[in-house]
């Protein structure tokens, strides 16, 4: 369902997922639409700012001296990580969206940002009750985020048209599936996120009830975009 939403700048965060330069060059990682992405959530870092909301980005820096691979993981030829090497410089946060002085920056070694191990203790600190989420990928790292995030007991704001996946199906897929487990939350697109982070009301979809959407492949575009 659709209702009216107004959060509280003191108590709410902006996590901004995964967006660096392995997502626009490495064929492994390029994401869907990055550009437009890459836009809109310099439009909530530009909110979250002007509102004194707190911001925090998670990169994904694979260092095996900091986790060991993992069973099963793919390695690459010389027995390194196959991806999101620390050795590399394709894990810089993109420019569009880099860190400015006082954000924290979270290097983790798995999907959600909550593994690098601080992320839970740093939002209950400053009295979080809202996280608001961006980046890739939408069924990767931001799903894996967003699980944690409500385990650890934040509602979770999801920005639609600010995260992407390898492609807009994945994506609008990933989408659908979190919000049918979305307990306490809603999803928004850039320009209701950015009324809420300085304050404002604005419409959102909430979730009332566990698997509101049982979606097909035929009727998933549609439903995404009347989230």
């Amino acid at each position: 369902m659709h209702a009216e939403l107004t959060l509280d700048p003191l108590k709410t965060a902006l996590l901004i997922i995964d967006l660096q330069d392995e997502q626009r060059s490495e064929p492994l990682s390029m994401a869907a639409d990055l550009d437009k992405v890459l836009a809109n959530s310099a439009r909530l870092l530009a909110a979250a700012r002007a509102s004194g909301v707190s911001v925090f980005h998670a990169a994904y820096v694979r260092d095996f001296d900091i986790r060991p691979p993992r069973p099963f993981e793919p390695l690459d030829a010389d027995g390194g990580p196959s991806f999101s090497r620390s050795d590399s410089l394709l894990v810089a946060i993109c420019h569009e969206v880099a860190p400015i002085d006082g954000e924290i920056v979270l290097s983790k070694n798995d999907a959600s940002a909550f593994e690098e191990g601080s992320l839970q203790s740093r939002l209950e600190a400053k009295g979080v009750e809202w996280l608001v989420i961006a980046g890739v990928w939408t069924e990767a790292c931001v799903a894996a985020s967003v699980r944690d995030a409500i385990s650890g007991g934040f509602r979770v704001l999801l920005v639609k048209d600010a995260c992407t996946s390898g492609t807009q199906a994945m994506h609008q897929v990933g989408i659908l599936n979190l919000a049918n487990r979305l307990y306490g939350g809603g999803v928004a697109d850039t320009e209701r996120a950015e009324v809420l982070l300085h304050g404002a009301t604005a419409t959102v979809w909430r979730s009332t009830k566990p698997v509101p959407f049982r979606f097909t492949l035929e009727d998933a575009p549609s439903l995404y975009a009347n989230l």
